[in-house]
């Protein structure tokens, strides 16, 4: 059996484009061309995905004569706005178990901030005609082993004491929603999640940037920030721009604020995308409700359905790179991409023959709370968010509005949140680093494999405050 299945695998991966799915199209926007020369702006922004682009956008909104230019490295969206799964959550805390760990005080707060943003983010892409696919699904959260189906009742408890809709599954109910010989249960988040095209979303906003007047520079790496009389001066290999104000929307890539650099870890994510399913194929899966999709697991997959009825199928995997490194050759992994193909097959055995037709990893921005942080540098001319844990695509216009309060000098509902004012425990230098994150991710495979018990590292990190939570 073992030998059949490996034949499988290894066919159905044997024609997928190393290159992510969502950006492999061509409706993909012709590139601007980058700075050459010097200028001044208002407000710079570095990072063009979700977090930069969102910055640009609510800046214009609130004062459309500020002078707004984005400076981009490479494409707009190109990195983990153009690269992840589409699950555009309300959450802001990477989830509500872990917002209750980490800020009991404020949750409530933060759920109506969240869900309010969410709405936004749909009301905006109406105003500016922004079609990403969004369709409001919710998510579903099946068990997969015995031990997990406590978990879901006590995380869909948890869920409706905070008001929302949670539906509980059984193993024939929810195998009635998503048909899988693996599931045993579920539990369903009807309010709270949103499925996106990701790429779609980033050129929509990049095009509102643009009809709104900021400035975007795409190939345009910024080398270095340095304080001058009137700002601060980004300099870039071919130009340099003079600004009274900074946001950094850098996500985990060389942290220009060389604090920052103590707090965030970059992990490689990878995904997996199908070809389309006919007819027949999704009439054997069930999914007429199209909900996303995760596992109970410590190391859990996260699936869905894109607009033509592929299946998504990412996660498992959570790689580090010794010294906190980024390179474009680790996008790659064939070990991870092996292990998801025979997780999906296991998954959903009705579906053999299928085929995969893109392969992929990215870097995701991670800390030791798991969620976003926010602060100034520079004497408050800079601000920055980053550390999203791979939930940013709803929550980086959040943190949009955080950087650009506190580039205002403003006080609001945002700001006094001990959530935005906290930072995350920072981490020890290498090869500490490196031992603690390995070991942490070996405890958590142990775990999985042992009904979800936690060993003395995990219990450890627990009583810390600094337990992981999918």
């Amino acid at each position: 059996m073992r030998a059949k299945g490996s034949k499988l695998w290894a066919s159905a991966l044997s024609d997928a484009s190393p290159t992510p799915y969502w950006t492999d199209r061509p409706s993909r926007p012709a590139p601007v061309p980058p700075l050459t020369s010097a200028t001044t702006a208002q407000l710079a922004v570095i990072g063009g995905g979700y977090s930069g682009l969102w910055t640009a956008l609510l800046a214009k909104e609130r004062d459309p004569s500020t002078d707004v230019v984005v400076l981009e490295s490479g494409v707009c969206g190109h990195a983990a706005s153009g690269r992840n799964g589409g699950f555009c959550s309300a959450s802001l805390t990477h989830g509500l178990a872990n917002g209750v760990d980490r800020f009991p005080d404020e949750i409530t707060e933060l759920e109506r901030l969240g869900r309010e943003n969410l709405d936004q983010i749909e009301d905006t892409l109406g105003r500016y005609g922004i079609d990403c696919d969004f369709e409001r699904t919710g998510e579903l959260e099946v068990a997969t082993s015995a031990y997990q189906l406590d978990w879901l009742h006590e995380s869909a408890e948890l869920t409706r004491s905070m008001g929302y809709r949670a539906e509980v599954l059984d193993r024939d109910q929810v195998r009635a929603e998503v048909d899988s010989p693996t599931y045993l249960g579920g539990w369903w988040d009807r309010d709270r999640v949103a499925m996106v095209d990701p790429a779609k979303l980033a050129w929509g906003l990049r095009q509102a940037c643009l009809t709104l007047g900021v400035r975007i520079y795409e190939g345009t790496p910024v080398l270095g920030v340095s304080s001058g009389r009137d700002g601060l001066l980004l300099r870039t290999p071919h130009g340099e721009v003079r600004a009274a104000r900074v946001a950094l929307a850098t996500s985990a890539f060389g942290p220009l604020v060389r604090k920052l650099r103590r707090y965030l870890i970059p992990v490689y994510d990878y995904a997996l995308m199908t070809e389309p399913l006919t007819v027949e194929q999704l009439g054997a899966l069930g999914w007429r409700h199209r909900q996303g999709l995760g596992d109970s697991a410590n190391q859990f997959h996260y699936y869905r359905l894109t607009a033509d009825n592929r299946i998504l199928f990412g996660g498992y995997d959570a790689i580090y790179h010794f010294g906190n490194r980024i390179a474009p050759t680790l996008e790659q992994r064939q070990d991870t991409f092996a292990r998801l193909a025979e997780h999906f097959f296991t998954t959903f055995p009705q579906l053999e023959g299928l085929r995969f037709t893109h392969s992929w990893g990215g870097v995701i921005d991670t800390c030791t709370r798991f969620c976003a942080f926010f602060g100034t540098a520079f004497g408050g001319r800079l601000a920055y968010a980053a550390g999203y844990t791979g939930l940013g695509v709803g929550a980086t216009r959040f943190g949009a509005q955080v950087m650009l309060d506190h580039l205002a000098g403003q006080s609001t509902e945002r700001t006094r949140l001990d959530f935005v004012r906290s930072k995350p425990w920072p981490l020890p230098p290498e090869p500490l680093r490196s031992l603690g994150i390995q070991l942490t991710r070996w405890s958590l495979a142990r775990a999985d494999e042992h009904q979800g018990r936690r060993n003395l590292w995990l219990r450890t990190l627990d009583h810390a405050g600094l337990g992981f939570d999918s």
